[in-house]
């Protein structure tokens, strides 16, 4: 019953697009992952993905999850612990004791934040320090807030935060912001959100809960900021540990290798996403999702050549 054609390990964007492409081929297929969505079901709005004009991450993962189930797939809320070569496939061990074959694997378990690496960081984790503004921006409703980064996913957490919180700092290490012009010209216009640049912070203060952080520079004369949370978007960083237990060789910044079909190095183990050298690690949605399918379809290719040479 556990034995499949292709186990997808991860249930982002190039995951569930990938079992999509999968079921289509009509490959016997399985995604496993924590959380479906993975980082996307944290995201306020998503605006370029084509068909949509504006949709919530959260709207976004169900979508594709329905899709997903309607062509018969399974969607496994799990975590896999090891990937093991067994004959001419695999075998996958989960965090649960639970056990998979399959004759091909997709990697395709994204990244997670980066952080920030000051002190109060791991100490006041849940306690007013969150990589998630949709998830814990409630909690700050008419108070004051900062916000690390310059990118569009901490633009678009000011801009989510602004309909909340009394007042966004939004700090920034470099004298621009790299997100898109778009996410830019919203939040520059937007009078509950000051940007600082060119500042970094140092530490964050508190007791039970955060109450302020320490800056590198002074910001209308003070080192400090009264704050009651910080968000840290500060970008990402690849789940490539399982890829490297298996051998799979990843560049010098530590993605997975592959080439235009999502080969990796490792016979019979494609990888996809956020994790990959793939689309100029350009990372969105639509990249990872693409990557997905272009990967599933040279699986499907992989299979039918194996289940050939087989019977010949």
């Amino acid at each position: 019953m556990n034995n499949y054609d292709l186990i997808i390990v991860g249930a982002g964007p190039a995951g569930l697009n990938a079992s999509v492409y999968a079921s289509r081929y009509g490959l016997k297929n399985i995604i496993i992952g924590e959380v479906s969505g993975g980082l996307v079901t944290q995201t306020n709005e998503i605006g370029n993905w084509l068909g949509e004009k504006n949709i919530t991450g959260y709207d976004f993962t169900k979508r594709a999850v329905e899709h997903v189930k309607s062509l018969g797939a399974e969607i496994l809320p799990a975590t896999v612990n090891k990937i093991k070569k067994k004959g001419t496939g695999f075998k996958l061990i989960l965090s649960n004791g639970q056990e998979f074959t399959s004759k091909t694997v997709l990697i395709a378990i994204g990244s997670t934040h980066r952080k920030l690496g000051v002190v109060g960081e791991e100490e006041l984790l849940g306690k007013g320090v969150s990589y998630c503004a949709t998830c814990d921006g409630f909690f700050y409703r008419n108070k004051t807030v900062a916000i690390v980064g310059g990118s569009d996913s901490a633009v678009s957490a000011g801009l989510f935060l602004s309909n909340i919180a009394n007042r966004v700092y939004l700090i920034y290490r470099k004298d621009k912001l790299r997100a898109e012009k778009f996410w830019i010209d919203l939040i520059e216009k937007n009078k509950n959100v000051t940007i600082i640049y060119n500042t970094n912070i140092k530490k964050i203060v508190g007791g039970d809960r955060v109450e302020k952080i320490k800056l590198d520079k002074p910001f209308n004369g003070h080192m400090e900021l009264k704050v009651a949370g910080v968000f840290i978007e500060i970008g990402f960083e690849p789940n490539v540990e399982m890829a490297r237990k298996l051998g799979v060789k990843l560049d010098k910044d530590e993605y997975i290798k592959v080439d235009n079909s999502g080969k990796t190095s490792v016979a019979g183990i494609w990888a996809a996403g956020d994790i990959t050298t793939g689309s100029n690690k350009f990372k969105q949605i639509i990249t990872a999702a693409a990557e997905g399918a272009i990967a599933v379809n040279d699986i499907q290719n992989y299979l039918k050549n194996s289940l050939y040479e087989n019977r010949n």
